[in-house]
């Protein structure tokens, strides 16, 4: 199965730690920049929205883990 958005942080700091979690449970996961980063970003690399994306297959999974009051 492919790679599924499963949610946007704000920075890049946030997102390794949302991914790190999933992956301690087993869950492949990555993230980027959204289009609208460049736009919040000023001299700072790891500012602006950053999408997270995690295994389709294991996608309530994930989604359980990281917004658990959703």
């Amino acid at each position: 199965m492919g790679a599924v958005r499963l949610t946007v942080v704000p920075d890049e700091m946030e997102a390794d730690v949302i991914c790190g979690k999933l992956r301690a449970n087993g869950i492949e996961c990555g993230h980027r920049k959204t289009d609208m980063a460049g736009a919040w970003t000023v001299g700072f690399a790891s500012g602006g929205p950053t999408e997270i994306f995690a295994d389709e297959s294991r996608l309530d999974e994930a989604r359980k883990i990281v917004l658990p009051n959703e």
